[in-house]
């Protein structure tokens, strides 16, 4: 690569970097990155917001942890407002790795969200802070073993699917999603029209048009009857309209 094709291409991911989405359902994300072609990680679906009908995005700040909140409270001290901080601790379901001290500290320092691979614990508490919790589920203990001494790695495993820094990540109700740099500010322009056009589509539905009248579904069927081939993705390209599972 030369160094002009370096220049650009580090360009392009301070600009990706920089690029500041609105919320938008995990769904219409899930399905830009199918159309496009880029490997999007879902969290495991195991994990599950604390309190429903929470839309969260932001920067990922991820940690591993180890038995200690010194690495999580560093983590926060590292955050940008705004900031997702993801918690790795393995999945263990003997544990509680955070709680409502944590939880407080992240909501003064302007998080976003706490993600956690492992459980939580102070349920009512964290309910009344407000601050989004992801996790689990919830646990009376928090860590009994010696954690050992050290600073904080930063980077976390959702069960396989790796979270850095350099990552995004959008979480509803529906789960967790960790978006990379690659082609991020397309991927969520594109996931942007896909739930504007999916609104729309609701939104006729509402006030009476079916979705089989918006896409001409019966020309669809007599196209498909003169050729079995035809699906109804082509009719739907050929006529300008979109549908969303």
């Amino acid at each position: 690569m030369t160094p002009s094709e370096q220049s650009a291409e580090q360009s392009a991911e301070q600009s990706a970097a920089l690029f500041s989405p609105p919320p938008l359902p995990t769904a219409a994300v899930a399905d830009a990155a199918v159309r496009l072609g880029l490997p999007v990680h879902a969290a495991p679906a195991s994990i599950r917001p604390l309190v429903p009908g929470i839309l969260i995005s932001g920067q990922a700040m991820p940690v591993t942890h180890l038995g200690s909140v010194d690495v999580i409270l560093e983590t926060i001290d590292d955050s940008p407002a705004g900031a997702v901080v993801v918690v790795d601790n393995g999945g263990r379901m003997d544990e509680a790795c955070i709680g409502d001290l944590i939880a407080l500290e992240a909501k003064l320092a302007g998080m976003s969200a706490l993600v956690i691979w492992g459980l939580h614990r102070d349920t009512a508490q964290l309910r009344q802070i407000g601050l989004p919790v992801f996790s689990l589920g919830a646990y009376p203990y928090g860590p009994r073993r010696v954690p050992p001494a050290g600073r904080r790695m930063p980077t976390a495993f959702l069960d396989g699917a790796a979270v850095t820094e350099a990552d995004h990540i959008v979480a509803d109700d529906d789960g967790v999603l960790v978006v990379g740099l690659e082609r991020r500010g397309e991927l969520f322009e594109l996931a942007a029209d896909i739930f504007a056009t999916e609104t729309a589509q609701a939104d006729r539905m509402r006030a009476g048009t079916d979705l089989r009248t918006q896409l001409n579904f019966t020309e669809y069927r007599r196209k498909q009857e003169a050729d079995p081939s035809m699906t109804l993705r082509q009719h739907l390209q050929d006529t300008g309209n979109a549908i969303e599972t």
